[in-house]
């Protein structure tokens, strides 16, 4: 028998929805109106800068042949199954944070998916800096991921551990 979707986790999709909405806008964003490898001071320890990432986040294997494109493509659709299989088994109304948690992070994967399906390469834009020092520049995809990240380890603290009464 197949529940109904408001009865368990997948309630939360539109989070994903709109996670993949914002990411997508702010690269079209910046595609039009920024030059590859353009910065645009905003503050003075953070930047817009246009950057194409062959890699995985934050750069990771950016300069390998090509094939990370494919492999990370694999990776991101196996994992959005798993987090939505993961959301249809829970209770929509129990794991609230677990299920928004996922449906940041499928949102995210989605975005960087398009990308590399789309362009070959993700899109990152957000440069935080310290003198001359920069962190890997990256997206809201990213970001949306690693916050989802963050929620599903505080979901793990937070909760209770469930206890079973032993008869004896």
């Amino acid at each position: 028998m197949a529940k109904s979707i408001c009865s368990t986790g997948l309630r939360w999709l539109w989070l994903a929805v709109v996670v993949l909405v914002l990411d997508l806008g702010s690269k079209v964003l910046v595609m039009n109106h920024l030059q590859l490898g353009e910065s645009l001071p905003l503050i003075p320890f953070f930047n817009l800068t246009y950057a194409h990432n062959p890699g995985a986040a934050f750069s990771f294997l950016a300069d390998k042949g090509g094939w990370q494109r494919w492999f990370f493509a694999a990776i991101a659709l196996v994992i959005v199954v798993a987090l939505l299989v993961l959301m249809y088994r829970s209770n929509g109304k129990q794991q609230k944070l677990n299920n928004i948690a996922f449906a940041m992070i499928i949102g995210g994967a989605l975005g960087n998916l398009f990308d590399r399906m789309v362009h070959g390469f993700v899109i990152d834009f957000i440069d935080f800096y310290v003198n001359d020092w920069h962190y890997p520049i990256f997206n809201l995809a990213d970001s949306f991921i690693c916050v989802g990240a963050v929620l599903v380890v505080l979901e793990g603290f937070l909760s209770s551990p469930k206890t079973t009464k032993s008869k004896g």
